[in-house]
């Protein structure tokens, strides 16, 4: 155990909780659209930041330079599609989204939107999108879980399932008391953090090897430097931008934000961001190649790498980026849950008369919850890998709510019905494909979209026109501010 960065992780940890703090006693008083929302008075470089930061879990700072690492540069796909389908989401999907969640009564989670966006009475919708976010959340929650199990193993010597304990603790604290405002301002500062790491640590490594001051490595797997060695490779690496249009912690910052002036100031920050990002998380995995080369974990590379360039401290502060990459990702997941949870289910089905105070504390209640099936997840070591966990959760939601929400503010003549259908279908095929159909290497997002997409049209246009109330809701919220 080295004791500068057993500090600076505490230091860190605390910092963290004291954001909390302070969001908890200022908004004493406030309602759920406080609590889920931020009141929607989010800005743009607050937004950016912790959109980025939520969707880059601790997968870009382990699970994605540990796939580079063991497989090379054919996994870059996956950097490829996520920047290509992170930027037209920001472009195409945010200004509609947060526009529609207005004039579709004021919706403050996704579930409520894809109701109220066909003035529906039913709460099917609602309730069959919250049963899926928990289940697919829970699952996601389990890989940043996990990531800090990890993380202080390999740094701390300590035992895995003890820091996950204390990372779960951490990551409840500040969600259960602040709630979305907390959880944005936290996504902010781990975001600089992550960015900051993952310039530093690669571009050190890169020039001492260019110095000669350390032996690069020259043991690669065959067609390790090759983008275009697997057809797979490109098909599912594109693949993942299509999880961006249907994950709704990462699309629930656009409708958070205060006006459509922030919104384009805010996506060109978080493009910008995710792009250095991710060519940043690329490099980790070649560089640490060439200046490690063979270790027995893949997943630690970055850590590794960290560790033998910098002093204590230095490392203690860098490797906290992995801290905040797991927690940035994991509290949002948290609260898009909980939210669905208390507003989409225990409000409409179980409680109709529930007061403000008692919706947060139903939120509160689940943020617990999930937070404890996923650390018994990710205590399981047959769970998988981080990488893998987040790559199943990934595709459940492209597939089940993108088709959905893309119809929703594109086409007029998408149905009620149609949107069930879609996500219904997606969710259904993307989980068949994972069971039945993954020895073909092509990931079950692609097949599980294109069913769902196929679903709501047909569906729809079975189902006849919707009203002329949805379709001059669907006039009035296509116009820009």
């Amino acid at each position: 155990m080295n004791i500068a960065e057993l500090v600076v992780f505490i230091i860190y940890l605390v910092a963290m909780v004291g954001i909390g703090l302070y969001f908890f006693v200022r908004q004493k008083g406030g309602n759920e659209k406080d609590y889920f929302l931020g009141g929607r008075q989010m800005g743009a470089w607050v937004s950016a930041l912790s959109a980025g930061a939520s969707d880059m879990s601790a997968w870009v700072l382990m699970g994605l330079p540990a796939s580079i690492y063991a497989a090379g540069l054919g996994k870059a796909w996956i950097a490829i599609g996520l920047m290509i389908g992170y930027a037209l989401s920001w472009i195409f999907e945010a200004p509609r989204l947060r526009r529609f969640s207005i004039e579709a009564n004021d919706s403050i989670t996704i579930p409520q939107y894809l109701t109220n966006r066909f003035l529906s009475k039913s709460k099917a919708l609602q309730i069959i999108c919250a049963v899926i976010f928990i289940l697919a959340y829970t699952i996601y929650a389990a890989s940043s879980i996990k990531a800090c199990g990890t993380l202080f193993n390999t740094v701390l010597g300590m035992d895995p399932t003890v820091a996950m304990y204390l990372a779960a603790a951490i990551i409840i604290a500040y969600t259960f008391l602040g709630g979305f405002s907390a959880v944005c301002w936290t996504d902010f500062f781990q975001g600089m953090l992550m960015l900051a790491a993952l310039l530093i640590a690669p571009i050190f490594a890169w020039s001492l090897l260019q110095s000669g001051s350390v032996e690069a490595s020259t043991a690669f797997p065959e067609h390790f430097w090759s983008l275009t060695a697997d057809w797979r490779d490109i098909v599912s690496g594109l693949g993942w931008g299509l999880g961006y249009f249907g994950m709704p912690h990462i699309i629930i910052r656009f409708m958070s934000l205060k006006s459509e002036k922030e919104l384009k100031k805010s996506s060109a920050i978080g493009i910008t961001w995710t792009l250095i990002i991710l060519v940043m998380s690329v490099a980790s995995g070649c560089v640490g190649r060439m200046f490690l080369g063979e270790i027995a974990d893949n997943s630690t590379v970055f850590i590794q790498l960290t560790r033998r360039i910098f002093p204590p401290l230095v490392s203690g502060i860098l490797l906290s980026a992995i801290l905040a990459a797991s927690m940035s990702t994991a509290d949002s997941q948290l609260l898009a849950a909980s939210s669905a949870f208390a507003s989409d289910v225990y409000k409409p089905v179980f409680r109709k008369k529930a007061s403000d105070n008692e919706m947060l504390w139903a939120g509160r209640a689940v943020v617990i919850l999930i937070a404890i099936i996923a650390l018994i997840i990710a205590a399981n070591p047959n769970s998988g890998t981080i990488m893998g966990l987040v790559e199943n959760a990934w595709g459940v939601f492209g597939a089940a709510f993108g088709p959905a929400i893309l119809l929703s503010l594109f086409w007029r003549k998408l149905s009620f019905s149609g949107a069930v259908a879609g996500i219904v279908c997606g969710a259904v095929a993307d989980i068949l494909w994972l069971t039945c159909m993954s020895a073909t290497g092509v990931y079950e997002i692609i097949p599980g979209f294109a069913v769902g997409l196929i679903a709501a049209v047909i569906v729809s246009k079975m189902s006849g026109e919707p009203s002329p109330e949805v379709e001059a809701l669907f006039d009035r919220a296509s116009q820009p501010e």
